[in-house]
C-alpha cells in the first residue's frame, strides 16, 4: 500500500480537486439537463449508467456480489438517497437556482443530528449544538422568506420544501447505514445502491408518465453533454476519487468537501449559469455552512443511557 509520504502530492491534490470542484459544478448541470428531460428520467439516466459501469467494475477486480440480505439494505438505501434525495434534488432544480440548491442540500448534516437527537437518541443537545441547529434553520429561513426585505427573490417554496424533504431523505438513510448489512467494500456497496436507484428512479419515471414527454430529437447537446458529464465526472470519477482518498487521508479532511461544494455551486452558477447572487443568496449561504461546520466540527456527547449500555456491551 502507498504510505503517505511516498505517495505523490499531485495525486491527493487531483482527488480533492475532484470532490471540490467537480461534485460542486454537478448542481449546475443538473439545472442544465432538467430544463430539458423530465427530471425523474434524467436522474434515472444518470444513475443507472453509473450504477451499472461501478457494479459491473468492481466484479471485474473480484469483489463478491452482494447477498440477498445486502441487496434489500440497498434497495432501501437507494429508494431514500436515489429516489427521495436525488429524486427531489433534480425536480427542484426546475424551480430553484442550482448554487441554492447546493446549500439547501448542505443541511444533511443538520437533520442527521436532529435524527439522533429526538429519534435515535444517541446523540446529546448541548448549547453549542443548540446554536448550530438554529443558525441553519435561520439559514433557510433567509432563503425562502418573504417577509425580509433583502432586495432580492426569495427562492420557490415548492422547490424549498423538496429540497428539505431530500436532505431529511439522505439523512434518515445516512442514519440506517449504520445499521443495515452492507457489502464491506464501500464501492461495491456504493455501486448496488446507485445500481438500485437507477432502476427504482426508472420506475418512477414511468409510474409518473416522464417516458410520454420525453422527446429525444428536441433535447439540445448542452442537455446530452450534461448528462455524460454527470455520469462521468460527478458519478465514476468523482465516486473513485472520494474512495481513494478515504482509504489515504482523515475522514475529517475529506468530509471538508460538505463546505466546499455548496459555494463552488453559488459560484459557478453566477459566473456560468447566470444565476443571481443577491445579498439574500450570500446570507443563506453562510448561515447554513457556519451551521454546517458548527455541527460536523463538534465532539458527539452521548446520553448516559447509551453511555451505560455502551459500557455494559
Amino acid at each position: 500500500m502507498e504510505t503517505k509520504a511516498h505517495r505523490p502530492m499531485w495525486k491527493t491534490l487531483s482527488a480533492f480537486a475532484v470532490i471540490y470542484l467537480v461534485w460542486g459544478s454537478t448542481f449546475l448541470a443538473i439545472r442544465v439537463g432538467v430544463h430539458e428531460v423530465p427530471p425523474l428520467l434524467f436522474a434515472a439516466m444518470r444513475f443507472l449508467v453509473a450504477g451499472i459501469v461501478l457494479y459491473v467494475w468492481m466484479i471485474a477486480q473480484g469483489e463478491r456480489t452482494p447477498t440477498r440480505r445486502q441487496w434489500m439494505s440497498a434497495t432501501l438505501l437507494a429508494s431514500l438517497i436515489f429516489v427521495g434525495d436525488y429524486g427531489l434534488l433534480f425536480w427542484a432544480e426546475q424551480r430553484v437556482p442550482s448554487g441554492v440548491a447546493a446549500v439547501m442540500m448542505a443541511t444533511i448534516p443538520v437533520f442527521i443530528a436532529v435524527f439522533e437527537i429526538i429519534l435515535l437518541r444517541t446523540q446529546k443537545l448541548t448549547v453549542r449544538l443548540s446554536l448550530a441547529l438554529l443558525i441553519g434553520i435561520g439559514g433557510v429561513a433567509v432563503l425562502v422568506s418573504r417577509s425580509l426585505n433583502l432586495g432580492d427573490t426569495p427562492i420557490s417554496k415548492v422547490g424549498a420544501i423538496a429540497l428539505i424533504f431530500g436532505s431529511m431523505s439522505w439523512s434518515v438513510a445516512s442514519v440506517l447505514t449504520r445499521k443495515l448489512p452492507l457489502p464491506a467494500s464501500k464501492a461495491m456497496s456504493a455501486g448496488a445502491q446507485m445500481l438500485a436507484g437507477g432502476v427504482l428512479l426508472t420506475v418512477t419515471a414511468a409510474a409518473f408518465g416522464e417516458f410520454r414527454r420525453f422527446r429525444p430529437e428536441i433535447v439540445s447537446r448542452g442537455a446530452w453533454l450534461a448528462l455524460v458529464y454527470l455520469i462521468v465526472a460527478g458519478s465514476i470519477i468523482g465516486f473513485t476519487a472520494y474512495v481513494w482518498l478515504i482509504h489515504h487521508e482523515s475522514p475529517t479532511k475529506v468530509g471538508t468537501y460538505a463546505y466546499v461544494n455548496p459555494i463552488v455551486a453559488v459560484i459557478i452558477g453566477y459566473f456560468l449559469g447566470g444565476e443571481p447572487l443577491g445579498l439574500r443568496a450570500i446570507l443563506g449561504t453562510l448561515f447554513v455552512l457556519c451551521s454546517v461546520l458548527m455541527i460536523t466540527t463538534t465532539r458527539a456527547k452521548k446520553p448516559k443511557a447509551v453511555l451505560a449500555t455502551e459500557e455494559a456491551v
